[in-house]
């Protein structure tokens, strides 16, 4: 008898134990992503056949998977400077009307069929003018594509809202033309300014013209900033120039200290970004291999969301990458243990700090995220 009630007690244990997300169920769940790079996300099909299209000849390779390989492992350098070298694959064949929207309609379509509901996808326009657009026709051609590429995901069964994000280039010195131009655009797709590029020796306050305008316009920023540098980075993007959202902000761990009960202590800014609840647009993968942290399983994220900071969960360049929202989920999942209501938190967390409308993104999260989340409460229950 005692061998038989210790057998139904180890099963009663093993039934309260949470069961491992499948990829499955993840890719099916509702996903909001505020962090991707347009040109950090084509399908290397997609490079290849522009490139020759256009005559493109600056690909190291027009072979397909070798092509995929080579942006990969040149991306995987623990440098954030070495990362951004790849880019110059994908810009290179994203100059022309016809190219730009081609890549944002597959990006739509890809992010859909990944089970993102929706996304706010940035791109900077300065890096499309080399074939004689100007910069009300690059926004204009992006914008055709996620017209297309959210038609033809609806009619697919898998809708989307895809919104814009216009970046500067923070290296360059033509934020406060970009800043106007999203503030133009803001009736046409474009929720927001951003600014982009290597963060070390590039200070936000470089672009203080720029976010005065913004913040003129009552328009809104999210700013890269603690990615590749620290403190300071992160003080400037929300003292300096008011960002709403930090692009990353995984080196605001720097400022807590852990001690040695377990017990945590927040110096002045990590205060006040958890006490205001500003938004960290966290990319686990991409961090790893710009070199922001070590590893999925030692990513600040955890700690973050143990102390109920504002985190979200994003891909940053699904290409560079070699990642979907799909496959940060489940990432982290492996690592944490994460479970279908931690999902749901940092998806909620994803829409309630979106750029989009108050009453849309309500509905988003009681219409779409709250029922899809039960629903597979219910099925998982079940089997």
């Amino acid at each position: 008898m005692v061998a038989q009630a210790r057998i139904v007690a180890t099963r009663c244990e093993n039934r309260r134990m949470p069961v491992p997300l499948s990829s499955q169920i993840i890719r099916r769940a509702p996903k909001v992503l505020l962090h991707d790079h347009l040109d950090g996300g084509l399908r290397p099909s997609t490079i290849v056949d522009l490139a020759a299209e256009v005559g493109y000849t600056g690909l190291p390779t027009m072979d397909v998977a070798d092509l995929e390989a080579q942006i990969r492992i040149g991306a995987d350098r623990k440098d954030l400077a070495l990362y951004l070298e790849t880019f110059g694959y994908t810009t290179g064949v994203m100059q022309h009307r016809d190219a730009l929207a081609r890549v944002a309609a597959e990006c739509a379509q890809d992010l859909a069929a990944d089970g993102v509901v929706y996304a706010e996808i940035r791109f900077a326009p300065e890096q499309h003018l080399e074939a004689g657009l100007t910069l009300d026709e690059v926004v204009e051609c992006v914008q055709e594509g996620f017209t297309i590429g959210q038609a033809a995901a609806a009619a697919n069964g898998q809708p989307i809202v895809i919104a814009t994000l216009l970046s500067a280039m923070r290296q360059a010195a033509q934020s406060s033309d970009i800043a106007s131009l999203a503030i133009r655009h803001r009736d046409n797709g474009v929720m927001g300014f951003d600014i982009a590029g290597p963060e070390i020796g590039f200070p936000p306050s470089r672009h203080l013209e720029a976010f005065n305008r913004v913040h003129d316009a009552n328009f809104h920023t999210t700013i890269h900033a603690g990615e590749a540098f620290g403190l300071p980075s992160i003080h400037e993007a929300l003292q300096f120039c008011g960002a709403e959202r930090l692009g990353h902000g995984v080196r605001i761990v720097d400022d807590i200290k852990v001690h040695a009960d377990g017990t945590h202590e927040l110096g002045r800014l990590a205060s006040f970004v958890r006490d205001t609840r500003v938004p960290l647009e966290m990319c686990p993968t991409s961090n790893v291999h710009t070199g922001a942290a070590p590893s999925v399983a030692k990513h600040p994220i955890a700690l973050l969301k143990k102390l109920r900071f504002r985190v979200t969960v994003n891909t940053d360049n699904r290409l560079m990458s070699g990642c979907s929202m799909t496959s940060e989920m489940q990432a982290l999942c492996d690592a944490f243990d994460y479970t279908l209501d931690d999902l749901q938190w940092f998806t909620t967390n994803g829409m309630k700090s979106a750029f989009w409308p108050f009453d849309d993104r309500l509905r988003i999260i009681d219409t779409i995220i709250k029922p899809g989340y039960a629903a597979l409460r219910t099925e998982m229950a079940a089997s």
